[in-house]
């Protein structure tokens, strides 16, 4: 049987009883930390070296073992034993099982408080760049699909009423661009947060490790922490990590709504693939976008995870406390649920099928050209309050007809005013529609085809920082030391 290591206790008289150690034992999904606990370790081995507490060979051997414990725990031949109460009693209880007493020196000079605070931050940092590659993803399945409809004419809605035509790359690229946003903000996460915890101890710092610069370096953070009590006490990070987490899944969200939408039968603008979409137990004839409802459904677990991380930071004293321990729960989740979300999302989204002739059928239902003539006749001199009303007596001469804004003839327009010339039908098309909207940031297809441009330069800035980490990067198991 495996012997109990503790990492506190010396002053008590009686063990803990066994309800406080279920209580107080972390979580198994919390030991995904090894390999960053361990990472961190081995630079506080070297710390302690400079500090003169090991030689080189007792520095040598202790980073050697460590290695050798996180290559076996990810290949399975290491595992926590019941009694390891965290991960940074188990690397502890492997390192003195391998190496006796020289084991027990790494303990100087460090908490578990700094130690908790970098190994958690280390995986976000990780775990950024994941997620960063995920979103990418489902970008190029987004630019992939709007590439082919620069030019294809589709209604756009507001209040989830026909409003106006646009183009369905335009459509498709509106969310491509909150995307863009969301790698961003975990760039600016990441250079907010690039500061290393280590060297802060249980809160006031280290009178043994007093190189954080250098440990922080060997990390691949920008530098240590600049305040010991901060380094430990603070888990904006994290909340930071989470918000954007969560406001990432609210974007995909909206793309999932949308995406049930266009799929229905009402709506039969795209086509899923069979491969990604389900069927029901008892209506065979179903076909469901159940990965766009699962979607939608994350994202209600993300946003109350960053509730949980914001409501177990409001009122805490300003150091470290037991509290912090979920902050682990709300970030795995979150980075978990967005990790299997995205690949199946940029699947649907990539395999699905346009019907451009639905798109097209529908671009005028609902008087989306009613704003062309309006702003035809403000380009005559009309002014726009008058050729409001105007416009809005030719929609009801329309519905009176049974007919589109598209099928008048010259003698309809000038029945309901003298103004409304033969000329007008020039621009009531669709494809007119969207070609006027040429101004920056609008559908007309070159405005469109600009925007993919700069899209593309934007995403193989944010991929090449998503591989250019230098720090610890494990977080897929098959990639441990």
């Amino acid at each position: 049987m495996t012997k109990p290591t503790m990492l506190w206790g010396g002053r008590f008289r009686s063990p803990p009883s066994p309800d406080l150690m279920r209580l107080s034992r972390a979580d198994s999904s919390f030991f995904r930390l090894t390999a960053y606990d361990v990472e961190a370790s081995r630079a506080h081995a070297r710390e302690l070296e400079r500090a003169g507490l090991l030689t080189g060979a007792e520095c040598a051997a202790i980073t050697d073992a460590l290695g050798a414990i996180a290559r076996d725990f990810h290949a399975g031949a290491l595992e926590p034993a019941p009694t390891d109460e965290d991960v940074h009693t188990f690397v502890e209880r492997a390192l003195v099982a391998r190496l006796g007493p020289l084991g027990g020196k790494l303990r100087a000079g460090r908490s578990r408080n700094d130690q908790a605070a970098n190994d958690l931050k280390l995986y976000l940092r990780d775990g950024a760049r994941h997620l960063a590659a995920a979103l990418l993803g489902l970008q190029d399945a987004l630019v992939g699909q709007a590439e082919r409809h620069v030019e294809t004419v589709a209604p756009g809605f507001t209040h989830l009423q026909p409003a106006q035509p646009v183009t369905f790359a335009h459509q498709l690229l509106a969310h491509a661009q909150t995307i863009l946003r969301d790698v961003d903000r975990l760039r600016d996460w990441d250079r907010r947060h690039a500061t290393s915890p280590l060297g802060a101890a249980a809160l006031a710092g280290s009178a043994i490790a007093l190189r954080a610069d250098l440990s922080a370096a060997e990390l691949g953070y920008d530098g240590p922490c600049e305040n010991s009590i901060d380094a430990v006490g603070s888990r904006d990070h994290v909340a930071e990590f989470v918000f954007v987490a969560a406001m990432a899944n609210v974007h995909l969200s909206r793309l999932a709504e949308e995406i049930f939408l266009w799929s229905s039968r009402q709506f039969g603008w795209v086509e899923l693939h069979d491969s990604y979409a389900t069927g029901s137990s008892i209506m065979p004839q179903k076909k469901n976008a159940d990965i766009a409802e699962l979607t939608r459904g994350r994202a209600a677990r993300l946003i109350g995870d960053l509730s949980t991380t914001l409501t177990m930071l409001k009122a805490l004293p300003f150091a470290y406390n037991r509290d912090l321990v979920e902050d682990k729960r709300a970030a795995f989740d979150a980075l978990d649920s967005l990790l299997v979300v995205l690949p199946a999302l940029a699947g649907l989204v990539a395999t699905m099928t346009v019907r451009t002739d639905r798109l097209a059928a529908q671009a005028t239902d609902g008087f989306t050209l009613a704003t062309e003539v309006a702003d035809w006749l403000s380009r005559r001199g009309v002014p726009f309050a008058e050729a409001h009303e105007i416009t809005g007596a030719l929609v009801q001469f329309c519905e009176h007809k049974g007919v589109g804004l598209q099928d008048l003839s010259a003698e309809d327009f000038a029945a309901v005013d003298p103004r409304l010339e033969a000329s007008l039908a020039d621009v009531l098309t669709p494809e007119a529609a969207v070609a006027a909207r040429s101004g920056p940031g609008g559908t007309a297809p070159e405005r469109v085809r600009e925007q993919l441009d700069r899209l593309r330069v934007r995403l193989d800035e944010q991929r090449a920082w998503s591989v250019a980490y230098e720090g610890p990067r494990y977080l897929d198991p098959r990639e441990a030391p």
